[in-house]
């Protein structure tokens, strides 16, 4: 048995307070389900797919689904609790559901939800945060918090807090990416520094990471997961449907569960006992690989851009190069480059390329 992977085990298991830890210590622990519960067929045809896949600790499905904007299915609401309890009674999985408001918090007490989690449309307002710690006070349920959708590291420490200050000590963080103007090809950016700093003010506290939402899209699920187990994050919310292609939110990125079983039997738990992870150094190399991945991302768009332009010159009968527009653009990023610190005489290099590539496309 593998120490590093059993002490991973340990931490996400004694937070939420599974006795029972038959899961493959081998394999990160998993949460995963439905993005949202549409029917009692699909829930139970989902979990009973999903039973036996490696280190599956419990069923999630959304009841209730804060959507960005109205008239988007919002989910079905205290109707899909007896769904949840069959569920939980036919495959031994914990349950685990998303609460908004204070009224959800109460309704999963009563119907005996093993986890909550707080999305992140919730987390971006405290009072709505405290007025569900003040719900969930004195329980024993688990209660995880998704980052806020801006990147904004207090505010999600700040939600951790404000539910430990109400007596919750059973808690876990869930970073699902953040929602930036440009976040390609990713549907969140996933910033991973900032899951990383909130382990180094949160040492005794699990984070998850959920591919999910920060890829978008099913192909990018193995990928984001690796990489957050790499990082030393304790484990995995991923979103799964028995018929993806038709679920009623987030068809894309929502994968069968064989799909799941495939991914999560490739996942590799690197050992970091008495290894020295120097988080500071892995913070910036993270964000320079998702810079990296921006700046081709612009440049690539940039250039069919070029390429339409070079179409729209033969038309009118233009030359590709307007030697007045390219100094007027020269003179003007050269500038701003030099405003934003950067090197004048590498600046000069890099938009030289840029305009002899340009051209050659628009040729």
């Amino acid at each position: 048995m593998n120490d590093g992977n059993l002490l991973f085990k340990i931490n996400i298991f004694g937070c939420i307070r599974v006795l029972n830890m038959i899961a493959d210590v081998e394999r990160p622990a998993l949460i995963a389900g439905p993005c949202a519960a549409e029917s009692r067929e699909q829930l139970i045809n989902t979990a009973e797919a999903l039973k036996g896949i490696s280190g599956l600790i419990a069923f999630r499905a959304g009841l209730w689904k804060p959507r960005t904007r109205p008239g988007d299915f919002e989910g079905i609401g205290e109707r899909g609790l007896p769904w949840l309890k069959e569920v939980k009674k036919k495959t031994g999985l914990k349950l685990a559901v998303e609460i908004a408001i204070p009224a959800h918090a109460e309704v999963c007490l009563k119907a005996g939800v093993d986890i909550v989690w707080i999305g992140a449309r919730s987390v971006v307002s405290p009072f709505i945060v405290d007025e569900i710690a003040k719900a969930l006070s004195g329980s024993n349920l688990c209660v995880m918090i998704k980052n806020p959708v801006n990147p904004d590291l207090s505010l999600w420490a700040g939600g951790i807090e404000r539910l430990k200050k109400n007596g919750i000590t059973n808690l876990a963080a869930v970073h699902r990416g953040f929602d930036v103007y440009y976040s390609k090809p990713y549907r969140n950016i996933p910033l991973w520094e900032i899951p990383i700093e909130l382990k180094t003010i949160f040492p005794e506290i699990p984070v998850l990471c959920d591919p999910s939402h920060i890829g978008g899209h099913r192909e990018y699920l193995a990928r984001i997961s690796q990489k957050a187990l790499d990082l030393g994050l304790d484990g995995l919310m991923i979103e799964a449907h028995v018929d993806p292609d038709e679920a009623l939110t987030d068809a894309e990125q929502q994968v069968l569960p064989a799909t799941l079983k495939n991914i999560i039997a490739e996942l590799k738990v690197r050992n970091q006992k008495n290894t020295t992870i120097d988080t500071g150094l892995e913070k910036y190399r993270t964000s320079i690989d998702e810079l990296d991945e921006q700046l081709l991302e612009i440049l690539a768009k940039r250039m069919k851009i070029s390429e339409l332009i070079g179409k729209l010159k033969e038309n009118q009968n233009l030359a590709p190069y307007q030697p007045e527009r390219w100094s007027s653009v020269f003179d003007d990023r050269l500038k701003k480059g030099i405003s934003l610190k950067l090197d004048e005489e590498f600046m000069k290099r890099l938009l030289n390329l840029i305009h002899i590539e340009s051209l050659r496309r628009q040729g």
